[in-house]
């Protein structure tokens, strides 16, 4: 994936249309750094809230949102100095690789102070062969779906961060929960849980397949209590973990559910019953369209297809039907020239005259006498009447025809091309089981926002008293169906499934401790890579649990974190967010705001020659003059490593910034 072109068109401080080229070519070579120099306030996060924007509107992070509802965040965007009606517009292009070739798309999201239905509109446009941007509709209706595929919000921050995350990372224990889901997903570990909450579902369908209805009552029952301890248990943990800040979790777990629900396509299922209406008239009109083309070639049409021997058909007759004409006309006209000789000579005409005629009555009678004699390669015998017929045929009936077929193709075309972008809608629906997990999620999370009051003893009680009643009705539940069941190979299915969960959890172990191997590798190079101190560290550790890192000198002994600097530190986030970077195998974009913090010269040195010009295939660096100075700009440069430079430059007074293209601070 490529950033190509950023467009802001009266966005927060931004007003009027700024372009900003994020392409990684100078001079016919490949530079990965765009450069963006600007002060504090001055724009620089905004144009990062700008992307993330362009990629997942209402789901974005962006940094001034806070609590606002979306629209009013849209509103909130809006550049002060706009003029009324013209709209607030935001375009990100990017290029990727998909079926062995590039292509391009751009995201177009615009709005004005009143969004329709309080979002923003979605456009998408992909590049075409002609290098005109064709709208593509069905995929700004599942965006969502679409870009999750390309960078997953789960993993955004690990790609486009700022320097306060790297702050915070480097001065905690352990990372940040989003850190965490960003790794557990960017390493692939929650796919384990799906299949196993798949596996649930798949046993206690099986169950409810067998028994019989006294036993499926009973099974229900037990099934009831055992979802009821279930949820009681996940209530008391939540409300144990929310304390300090139970509202705002909460919230947040409502906007995760709906987030979920969008993106896995419960809203999509949810019209499901519309599109396959709609699907099934757009096929009985394209059944429609088939048969009056089955219609129209029963006609005269298909001789359409021999129009040159039909052109030679008429030729042939055409000469045929003269010859005719010439054979019947010679006797008569021999008569008549004979009677007119005879004629002639009784008006006293000079004999010269008389004989020119005679010449002239001659010349004229042995034309018409070489038609009739005319040796045809062949005969077709055909008539005048035939050969109007013919004639109508070619000149007036088949062009006809013909403008008909093109006419009925060009509608059948359509309505295939309709028919195929409702299926494709159709097919990233979710299944009625997904669907119905997902609306339940969602709405248990937004009962759940009410409950977030419970104090800390009372939740851990709860937490005790669950478990409890959980694990005595699992083994109640389980003892009833091992009972209850009869047919042998639905009972094979379900004692496989807890072998199969036992498995999975050994999987998820093995898998886990793989990855985090690889990934201390990872760390481990890319933090020696960095320090100036090479004998510091000789290895990285990272918990299995947690994410936490430890570290340790050559001789195996724990470094202590404290003895580290608060650059070191930086350095050592840094470091994880590369190495995280380096594992996931994707190749994408990095964007960073305020990337030096409070790193010393020797460190800042470092990260200048060794992390940005190799981060990625693109590093956008969004700077103050503090950070990328004229020393670190003049190594880049030594480097070519800068493709691009931009200055962001801020007027307090009208409160707007204007972006200069090819300039820095120097």
């Amino acid at each position: 994936m490529l950033f190509t072109e950023l467009v802001l068109e009266n966005f927060g401080p931004y007003a009027g249309k700024n372009i900003i080229n994020l392409r990684t070519e100078k001079d016919n070579e490949t530079r990965p750094i765009i450069l963006i120099g600007g002060m504090n306030g001055g724009g620089k996060t905004t144009l990062m809230d700008a992307i993330r924007l362009a990629l997942y509107g209402q789901r974005a992070q962006c940094s001034t949102r806070n609590n606002l509802g979306y629209s009013d965040f849209l509103i909130q965007a809006i550049n002060n100095k706009t003029p009324l009606g013209e709209e607030t517009r935001i375009e990100l292009s990017f290029e990727h690789f998909i079926d062995d070739q590039w292509k391009q798309l751009r995201i177009v999201r615009r709005w004005n102070k009143q969004p329709k239905d309080g979002k923003d509109t979605l456009g998408i446009l992909e590049t075409g062969p002609d290098n005109y941007d064709w709208p593509d509709k069905a995929l700004a209706e599942t965006w969502d779906e679409f870009i999750e595929t390309l960078l997953p919000l789960g993993i955004s921050n690990l790609f486009l961060f700022d320097g306060e995350q790297v702050k915070e990372l480097a001065e905690q224990e352990t990372p940040p929960t989003t850190v965490i889901r960003s790794i557990q997903s960017l390493l692939g570990l929650e796919l384990v849980g799906r299949l196993a909450v798949d596996l649930d579902v798949l046993v206690n369908r099986k169950q409810k397949k067998l028994a019989t209805q006294s036993q499926l009552k009973t099974i229900e029952e037990i099934e009831d209590k055992l979802n009821h301890y279930k949820q009681e248990l996940d209530n008391a943990k939540q409300d144990q973990s929310s304390i300090q800040n139970e509202l705002e979790r909460a919230n947040k777990k409502v906007k995760q559910a709906s987030e979920k629900f969008r993106i896995e396509g419960g809203k999509i299922s949810a019209e499901s019953s519309t599109l396959k209406s709609k699907i099934d008239e757009l096929k009985e009109k394209l059944q429609q369209q088939r048969n009056e083309l089955v219609t129209l070639a029963a006609t005269s049409l298909p001789l359409a297809l021999i129009t040159p021997l039909l052109n030679d058909t008429k030729e042939q007759g055409e000469a045929e039907i003269k010859q005719q004409q010439a054979i019947t006309a010679k006797t008569v006209l021999q008569q008549r020239d004979q009677k007119l000789l005879d004629y002639l000579q009784t008006l006293e005409l000079t004999r010269e005259k008389l004989q020119k005629i005679q010449t002239f009555l001659s010349e004229e009678y042995e034309t018409i006498n070489q038609t009739s004699q005319n040796n045809l390669a062949h005969s077709l015998g055909i008539t005048e009447d035939e050969l109007n017929q013919l004639n109508a045929l070619l000149e007036h009936k088949l062009p006809l025809q013909l403008d008909n077929a093109k006419k009925q193709l060009e509608n059948l075309e359509k309505i295939e091309i309709d028919l195929d972008n409702n299926e494709r809608k159709l097919q990233v629906a979710a299944s009625p089981e997904d669907y119905q997990k997902l609306s339940d999620a969602l709405t248990n999370a937004q009962k759940e926002a009410a409950k977030c009051q419970t104090e800390y003893n009372s939740a851990e009680k709860r937490i005790r008293e669950a478990e409890r009643a959980v694990q005595i009705t699992i083994k109640d539940l389980k003892s009833y169906t091992d009972k209850a069941l009869e047919k042998q190979n639905n009972e094979h299915i379900i004692k496989s499934a807890a072998k199969v969960q036992n498995t999975l959890q050994l999987f998820k172990e093995r898998l886990t401790l793989k990855k985090l191997n690889k990934l201390e590798g990872e760390v481990t190079e890319c933090f020696r890579y960095l320090l100036h101190k090479s004998d510091l560290v000789h290895r990285v550790a990272i918990d299995t649990h947690n994410f936490s890192l430890s570290l340790y000198d050559p001789q195996g002994e724990t470094v202590p974190k404290h003895r580290l600097s608060a650059g070191e530190k930086q350095l050592l986030s840094i470091a994880f967010l590369w190495g995280l970077a380096r594992v996931s195998g994707r190749n994408l974009p990095i964007a960073i705001d305020t990337p030096l913090g409070r790193l010393d010269s020797s460190h800042r040195n470092n990260l200048v020659e060794r992390y940005f010009p190799t981060a990625s295939h693109q590093v956008i660096l969004l700077s103050t003059d503090t950070e990328i100075r004229q020393n670190e700009l003049q190594q880049l440069t030594q480097q070519d490593a800068i493709a691009h430079q931009y200055l962001l430059e801020y007027n307090p007074d009208d409160r707007q910034t204007t972006v200069h293209c090819d300039r820095y601070f120097w």
